[in-house]
């Protein structure tokens, strides 16, 4: 994603914004309204973008608004993604029309069953047409304002005639969004082999690049088909503990260092534990013991260290390839 610095809603004496998440990407903005209180159980909300009329879902209803008001300022907010190694850009996005009404849930249901007809009718033209491209999904906008399509494909396709035909077929405004294999599985993933939702649908919001080292770093089992989620790409739970296996490998010496133990014992680092936080070595008579990392005195490491560079800058490389596609995965708007 890019570096782009989160902006913030102009300070203005009796403004109020709600922190609201909306969209089938779940796009995350402030919204301004005029409500004395929020209310603390789970409420949808009829919101103006510049897309249209949409439903929103309201962000941390449980503690952090007061009198209307959200506790945290914009540069709290920006810190918490930043805390969280998220590049976010949360901008002021529009206001607060009304809370969502049983005809508000009702017309959303029957535009979702609109969509699914929007959408086969578009995968129709696209054969017709023989775009290099797959469609994924299609959203219609709340207030009917235009109709959102998410596709796939390997390169920039020319679909100029495609939203043409799009766009006499239903007379509104058609937008085409072009999205990765991970954003694919956020829209129509189910369930993992875990057992569970899949996590980009479940709670994962900003999806992060993984890379081979965190799966080798937690010695999971290196099956592309079981270390890869329903996107095809690495799973998204490998980064979930990466940083305590990163912090608990740098307290291990070195493989082949000179080391010494509380009893005056030397020995060479031969493998280390990175959970249990052991170290084999072998003694100067050739028997082994494991050894707790906090009873060894590191004598001396080994003298160029050119293997770990070359494996730092493969797993620089990987983690390149993974952002890459995840800029790869940039919106291609058009509209009618």
């Amino acid at each position: 994603m890019a570096n782009i610095p989160i902006s913030k809603p102009k300070v203005v004496k009796n403004k109020k914004y709600m922190l609201v998440r909306y969209g089938r990407m779940g796009i995350l903005g402030w919204f301004e309204h005029q409500e004395s209180q929020i209310p603390k159980q789970p409420h949808r909300i009829v919101i103006k973008t510049e897309r249209g009329l949409e439903l929103g879902q309201i962000v941390g209803q449980l503690c952090p608004y007061k009198a209307g008001q959200f506790k945290l300022d914009p540069e709290q907010v920006k810190k918490y993604f930043e805390d969280s190694g998220v590049e976010l850009c949360v901008q002021e996005d529009g206001k607060f029309i009304r809370y969502a009404t049983a005809e508000d849930l009702s017309e959303e249901r029957h535009l979702r069953k609109s969509a699914l007809e929007e959408l086969d009718c578009c995968r129709n033209f696209t054969k017709e047409l023989s775009l290099p491209m797959k469609i994924v999904d299609a959203e219609h906008v709340f207030g009917g304002e235009r109709v959102i399509f998410y596709f796939m494909a390997d390169s920039r396709v020319d679909f100029r005639e495609l939203v043409k035909r799009l766009a006499h077929e239903y007379q509104t405004r058609i937008e085409m969004r072009q999205i990765g294999p991970r954003d694919e599985a956020k829209v129509l993933g189910d369930v993992e082999s875990c057992g569970q939702q899949c996590c980009c649908q479940a709670f994962l919001k900003v999806l992060k690049p993984v890379n081979m080292r965190m799966a080798k770093m937690q010695k999971a089992t290196l099956d592309p088909s079981k270390i890869s989620g329903y996107c095809g790409r690495l799973k998204c739970c490998l980064r979930y503990e990466d940083e305590t296996y990163t912090e608990l490998k740098k307290r291990l010496p070195r493989k082949n260092s000179l080391v010494k133990t509380n009893q005056g014992q030397q020995g060479r680092v031969i493998e280390g534990q990175i959970l249990t936080q052991l170290v084999m070595i072998e003694l100067p008579d050739g028997s082994k013991a494991a050894v707790s990392v906090d009873e060894l005195e590191v004598i001396s490491s080994p003298q160029g260290g050119q293997q770990e560079e070359r494996e730092t800058s493969d797993n620089q490389n990987h983690t390149d390839s993974e952002d890459k596609a995840v800029k790869d995965d940039q919106s291609l708007d058009n509209q009618s």
